[in-house]
């Protein structure tokens, strides 16, 4: 299998969206052997996602359509896995959403999907900390996987197309966006208090999903397509 087959493959899956990077210095020691990073995107529906209040907040169906793309990405990475597999490589499918609280609860997983899309140019890092693409804004799930594989990687993306906007940063009920503007390199916490998104999802919104989704700095981002 080449990498044009594998390409072709993933895309006929679904995905929105698939770019490739070299992650070597960026993962953990256990994982240096997986050098390449197979990162894709999944355009949310534009329709859920207006349909998020800037007063009122994330709806039923947004927080059904969240819990759907997840497992929909889970299901992709599984077979991307799997086909590497089959071809004798190897690889991990790293989860789409999943907390790993073994140095306290810091809201990471096992490897963070925006790392892997920026290196491989799927985007930017906004100042809502979502990741921003030029065609659906933030209005994206991501999906990440791991492999030995060689490949031809894309170029990395480097600098923030925010400007001056800060349109999420005023929108955020939680007071928990800071405003910065991203550069490679810079700890999360620079840009968001992921504690105080959390907390405030978690008591304004424990009516829908159990408050574990909010959708705001979505809605209001100007970037991205529309549909209609």
């Amino acid at each position: 299998m080449n990498q044009k087959q594998l390409n072709d493959y993933i895309l006929e899956l679904g995905v929105s969206k698939v770019s490739y990077c070299n992650l070597e210095e960026f993962l953990p020691e256990k994982y240096k052997h997986l050098k390449s990073g197979i990162s894709f995107a999944i355009h949310l529906s534009e329709q859920i996602i207006d349909e998020i209040d800037k007063l009122d907040g994330p709806t039923h169906t947004y927080f059904h359509h969240y819990r759907t793309v997840n497992s929909f990405i889970d299901q992709i990475s599984l077979k991307i896995m799997m086909i590497l597999q089959q071809h004798g490589f190897l690889a991990l499918a790293v989860p789409a959403s999943q907390t790993i609280n073994e140095e306290g609860w810091n809201f990471k997983g096992v490897f963070p999907h925006r790392t892997a899309a920026t290196r491989s140019g799927l985007g930017w890092i906004g100042k809502s900390c979502c990741l921003i693409t030029e065609e659906f804004g933030p209005r994206i799930r991501l999906g990440t996987v791991l492999t030995n594989m060689s490949l031809e990687y894309n170029k990395p993306i480097d600098i923030s197309k925010c400007g001056e906007c800060n349109e999420c940063v005023k929108a955020c009920p939680a007071i928990a966006l800071k405003g910065a503007t991203w550069n490679p390199g810079m700890e999360r916490e620079e840009i968001i208090d992921a504690r105080a998104c959390s907390n405030y999802m978690s008591t304004h919104y424990k009516h829908i999903g159990r408050g574990s989704v909010c959708g705001i700095c979505i809605k209001v981002c100007p970037k991205g397509g529309r549909v209609g």
